[in-house]
């Protein structure tokens, strides 16, 4: 268990991080969701990442409410990540311990946390699955 206590956001994560742009439509981010089986884009512009979009801020935008009409399904497919995603996101940086990683994703309920470098520039992402990983290693 030391080594998990030990452990941080930079040595687990995933570099490779795959983001979209505030222009991406839902038909596109279904898609890229479909694709790559992740559970959150960093949504990046010009080199600053500027928000998050999930898979609950895609299926949001079809959830019905009563003062709500209900826009046809291909209307709803044709809106932007600009219009879904969340703006202000919490994020780690890639020397933060997996323990607060791990307390901020129960705490807020999330599946995924960006990792960002000083100069606030998109390094990485780190998951749950990421976490067991840790934490299968510290046996």
């Amino acid at each position: 268990m030391y080594r998990f206590l030990e452990a941080t956001a930079g040595e687990y994560m995933t570099r490779a991080v795959k983001t979209v742009t505030r222009d991406v439509t839902m038909r596109e981010l279904q898609k890229m969701f479909e694709d790559v089986d992740f559970n959150a884009f960093p949504v990046c512009e010009n080199g600053d990442t500027v928000g998050l979009v999930t898979k609950f801020d895609f299926l949001k935008c079809f959830a019905f409410t009563p003062a709500r009409m209900v826009p046809g399904y291909d209307e709803l497919m044709a809106r932007s990540v600009a219009d879904v995603m969340t703006p202000e996101f919490i994020y780690v940086d890639a020397t933060t311990k997996l323990t607060r990683v791990l307390q901020l994703m129960v705490v807020h309920r999330m599946k995924s946390i960006p990792v960002l470098n000083a100069e606030q520039r998109l390094v990485g992402i780190i998951a749950r699955e990421d976490i067991m990983q840790a934490l299968a290693r510290s046996e």
